[in-house]
Formats: C-alpha cells, structure tokens, sequence
C-alpha cells in the first residue's frame, strides 16, 4: 500500500477504504473462518473488523507495507469478542424455562444448534486444532494460514516476538502429538483433502 492510500484512509476517504476492503476482505474473512470455522460467524467478523478499522482508521501508520496484520489483528480482537458474545447468550438461553422460551427463540436455538453440528462435522485438522488454547489458534491462524511472519504476528496481537515464537512452537507439538495419537478420525488422504475444502488454503499471499 502507497503512502498516499494510507494518508487518505486516515483522512477519512471513503474511496481509498473501498480499496482497502476490496483488496483484504477475503483475507480478514479467510482468517475468520479459520478462528471459528462457522462461515455465517467469518461474515460478522468481516463487517464488523472493517467497522473497527474505520473507527481506528488513524491508528494505521502513514509509511509502512501491507495493512494486512493491522487487519487480522483487529479480526482477531473481533472474534474473540464475537466468540464471547455467543457464549452469554447460549448461556442465558439455556436459564430460561423452556415454557418462557417463544417460538423464535426456539428457532434461533436449533439454528445454533446446525451451526455446531455442521462445525463439528469439519476436517481432521479443524478437529486437532480445537484443542488447542485461544493463543496458540490465533498464532497459528497468522503464521502458518495466513503466512505472517513472527515479527507481523506480534505486532497483530500486540505480543512480544518471543511469545508468538513459544506459542507457535507448543502448538505445533500439540498438533504433532494429537495427530500421532490416532485419536482423531480420517486417513492421510482425507486430511490433505479437508485441508483446502474445510479450512481454506493453508497460506495466502503476503500482500
């Protein structure tokens, strides 16, 4: 990205933030999913993470490369509060009494309840991948999906190099370890597979 564009973008010009959202949507999208593996939840994430970026619009530095971790940084901010938000309410749906709940509760109920089955119906590696903490997901997703590099990552998640090297370390040898195990479903095959159909391509282009 020129310093003009980025200029512009903090300037408040709707045109130059068309472009950014043009060129990085499928990113910040592709990123999303990978989080949480629900495709209805990736498109939230998407309106709301360029939502964030307009609000912070003047935090993007005039000079510099790609806005990408800028981006996936604030995506992932938005998952986890999205991911949250999901959670009180599942939460206090569930201390309803069931003759409290309305027709279109009942409704939204059972949609979220697709939702999981469908999201627990993913690849092997989606499956391996869940068991890992938040952090070490989130690093993953920047590093090895999304082809960060360690210094890009951190400065997404607003961690130190180091910490971004030992969480990608552990949950490398968490997936080795679950993947080794044989508790998870699938042959070889299927994994190579699901990788590109279930979770997307495994790097993108730095751009």
């Amino acid at each position: 990205m020129d310093t003009n564009l980025r200029k512009r973008i903090r300037a408040g010009d709707h045109d130059a933030f068309g472009e950014l959202f043009d060129a990085y949507a499928r990113s910040v999208y592709n990123h999303a999913f990978r989080l949480t593996g629900e495709w209805s939840t990736a498109d939230d994430v998407v309106s709301l993470t360029f939502l964030e970026a307009w609000r912070l619009r003047e935090r993007l530095d005039e000079e510099g490369g790609s806005p990408r971790p800028w981006l996936l940084g604030i995506a992932t901010n938005v998952t986890r509060n999205v991911r949250r938000a999901a959670r009180r309410h599942a939460a206090a749906l569930a201390r309803l009494p069931r003759d409290e709940r309305d027709d279109t509760v009942r409704d939204f109920a059972d949609e979220v309840a697709e939702r999981l089955d469908d999201a627990a119906q993913l690849a092997v590696v989606r499956t391996a991948v869940s068991r890992l903490r938040r952090a070490e997901r989130e690093v993953l997703a920047l590093c090895v999906w999304s082809g960060l590099d360690y210094r890009a990552a951190a400065d997404a998640l607003g961690v130190p190099v180091g910490t971004v090297r030992s969480r990608l370390s552990r949950a490398r040898i968490k997936l080795a370890k679950h993947l080794k195990s044989g508790e998870l479903p699938g042959s070889r095959g299927q994994m190579r597979s699901d990788r590109t159909t279930a979770v997307g391509p495994l790097r993108e282009g730095n751009r």
